[in-house]
């Protein structure tokens, strides 16, 4: 079964003329431009945005969207819907950007711990972000200028509030993405996403044999659960992302698994590079990642079948490295981090703003220089991690290893 969001034609915007942004010095509208669809800009402010237009048009004319609807097109499930407010303040932060102000664009947040059974409403769990702190976090991270805000990591739906913290947001101004295992999931769960407002929700197979999976899982059952978890979320109307993680022993399953995605007919295939833990572990070559890149053309390529993501197209050779420069993590204790992967803390949010960490990082020189890998493929940051005394406790304060 292939979904037919997914196979929408362009042609449905044809014609039309859509006012994204309008603002003194600033004009960018939506149009169709022969066969494809493009933003334009006018004004004064022109040359500030135009880097991104020129990025974000090159993906328009090269690739289909996840989804096109009567007047929006959603590119990825990874950006904004193209018109709309929190699109504005993609293109504002870009401005920022290429001003030389970095800015947390995304903003993930650990809710749990848990993968394995539901908490009962209203349970507090020992160094676990309460839901008064996790309120605060997408109220600073949104004054900063983020525009997506993604609960991740382990199972956030085992969290009872997570449907309150996702209604919580502004969806003026910030889009919401939330992963899961499928462990509890239901109809009515995806019911309640729906109802909240989420923009996508992502849930990982790691293999089409559900052996495997489950194997990864370290959990029987996994595969079905999360199987299950994407037809109820597809058939509640939600957008669904089915995630993967490519590691030098299974990129000759990402093309069974992409044919999974479009058997279920979810809207996009997401193929993010598994990262190693230190510079031992087995990671991806650059022939590893030129072939994740040829499938990640070819499908674009294509009309039929879900759009498919790949990191190593979008920090590789769309954005560059993002985490620390566009994107910052708070772990489930509520330490800072640059992203999910690197093992250092820069604070706690318990005791410090969103905005203090956030400047802790980029202080950093490292994270002040552009880079195309990300930090734990990276040899310069590996040796940081080279730096962690062993049986250290992790995330490691990144002040230990590394002076500003």
């Amino acid at each position: 079964m292939t979904s037919e969001k997914t196979k929408r034609p362009k042609a449905q915007l044809q014609d039309k003329n859509i006012e994204v942004l309008s603002m003194p010095g600033l004009s960018v509208n939506l149009r169709h431009a022969g066969e494809n669809l493009e933003l334009a800009a006018s004004g004064t402010l022109k040359a500030a945005c135009s880097p991104i237009l020129k990025k974000i048009n090159s993906r328009l004319k090269e690739e289909k969207p996840a989804l096109i609807e009567e007047d929006r097109v959603i590119a990825s499930a990874w950006l904004p819907p193209i018109p709309g407010p929190v699109f504005k303040r993609l293109i504002f932060a870009e401005m920022q950007i290429a001003l030389g102000k970095y800015i947390p664009e995304t903003v993930s947040i650990e809710l749990t711990r848990q993968n394995s059974s539901r908490y009962p409403p209203g349970t507090v769990v020992a160094d676990e972000l309460d839901t008064g702190t996790v309120e605060r976090i997408i109220d600073e991270a949104l004054e900063s200028g983020t525009f997506i805000i993604t609960f991740t990591e382990n199972d956030p739906l085992l969290r009872e509030e997570v449907f309150e913290l996702i209604r919580y947001v502004d969806k003026k101004r910030a889009i919401v993405n939330c992963s899961t295992w499928g462990t509890d999931f239901s109809g009515e769960n995806a019911s309640r996403l729906k109802e909240a407002g989420l923009h996508s929700l992502m849930v990982g197979i790691y293999s089409t044999d559900p052996e495997k999976h489950d194997a990864a899982r370290k959990s029987e059952g996994a595969y079905k659960r999360a199987v299950s978890a994407i037809k109820l979320a597809l058939e509640a109307g939600l957008m669904v992302v089915m995630t993967t993680h490519a590691s030098p022993s299974n990129l000759q399953e990402l093309p069974a698994l992409y044919a999974l995605a479009s058997e279920l007919g979810v809207q996009e295939f997401s193929i993010w590079e598994a990262m190693p833990k230190n510079r031992h572990e087995p990671a991806l070559t650059d022939e590893d990642r030129k072939s994740i890149l040829e499938m990640y053309h070819r499908i674009n390529a294509s009309q039929d079948g879900p759009r498919m993501f790949a990191n190593t197209y979008f920090e590789g050779q769309m954005l560059g490295a993002m985490e620390g420069r566009r994107w910052m993590h708070i772990t489930a204790d509520g330490d800072v981090k640059p992203g999910p992967y690197p093992p250092f803390s820069f604070g706690n949010i318990k005791e410090e703003s969103l905005k203090n960490t956030w400047q802790k990082i980029r202080n950093y020189s490292y994270f002040q220089k552009p880079k195309s890998l990300s930090p734990m493929h990276d040899p310069e940051f590996l040796e940081f991690v080279d730096r962690i005394p062993a049986g250290a406790k992790l995330p490691y304060p990144f002040e230990k290893v590394c002076e500003r």
